[in-house]
């Protein structure tokens, strides 16, 4: 499908989608999210791509909240059907089997920061600001976020951050572990992509198969999380690429990785 709302990119091993909005502050209307979902679908069935990108059109905002305007007129119904979608596309974004680095180059408020919280790390502009200002609205967050701030930052500040709907800079984002790195406006994409591109070389297998186990490890107590670990390890021993790896490593020289997952 053509997209509108977002720009959808991909070059090698490596996809990005840019919510494209600039006016509205890439505000996620339910048009963006329907183009969302589809270009997700796109990503998860094409075994080519290794690492996804998400990042905001402009300098302003990677993703500014949901469309108030669109908010203001939903009824009961309407709201919870508007909530569950949000839920299913985040956490399809969130399950997708390979690695997402949200590049979050400046307001990621509400459904923004949910957005980012469900994407492996976070790379921000000095000049980002994280929140989920709902609070203010008469509202509470609806796309996951009374969930996955706790389990990011700690309950206790969550709930702060929560509660008085507060904008948390990128600095002190990174001090909560919220993002792993800040980078100045320009280089932001810059450092994102050279990341991007080194995860890029590694193997399909073991990269699914890495960021399952941690996921999904998370989840359980520790000795299951062990197990998991244990089925991933000898999955990846069975791949094509544990051989040339391995093989590489002896030989003294880049592996190059080409294995699937698909027979």
């Amino acid at each position: 499908m053509g997209y509108e709302n977002i720009i959808f990119e991909k070059d090698g091993g490596i996809a990005k989608i840019t919510f494209n909005r600039p006016k509205a502050l890439n505000a996620l209307n339910q048009a963006l999210l329907k183009e969302f979902e589809s270009a997700l679908t796109k990503v998860e069935l094409d075994e080519d791509v290794r690492v996804l990108v998400l990042t905001g059109a402009g300098d302003k905002a990677f993703v500014a909240g949901a469309d108030i305007t669109e908010i203001n007129k939903l009824n009961p119904l309407q709201s919870r059907f508007f909530c569950e979608k949000g839920h299913r596309i985040i956490g399809k974004l969130q399950e997708l089997p390979i690695p997402v680095i949200g590049a979050v180059n400046g307001f990621a408020l509400g459904g923004g920061s949910e957005m980012a919280l469900a994407c492996d790390f976070i790379y921000a502009s000095d000049n980002a600001q994280f929140g989920l200002p709902e609070i203010t609205l008469g509202i509470n967050p609806g796309f996951g976020g009374t969930q996955r701030l706790p389990r990011a930052i700690g309950k206790n500040i969550a709930k702060e951050m929560i509660f008085t709907g507060k904008l948390i800079p990128a600095s002190e984002a990174r001090e909560l572990g919220l993002v792993n790195k800040v980078c100045s406006s320009e280089s932001l994409l810059e450092n994102v992509m050279k990341v991007a591109s080194s995860i890029a070389k590694k193997g399909r297998v073991s990269l699914r198969a890495a960021k399952h186990s941690i996921n999904t490890g998370m989840e359980v107590d520790l000795a299951t999380g062990c197990k998991i670990e244990i089925d991933s390890f000898v999955l990846c021993m069975e791949s094509e690429d544990s051989k040339e790896g391995t093989s590489a490593f002896i030989e003294k020289r880049k592996a190059d990785f080409k294995g699937t997952y698909i027979s």
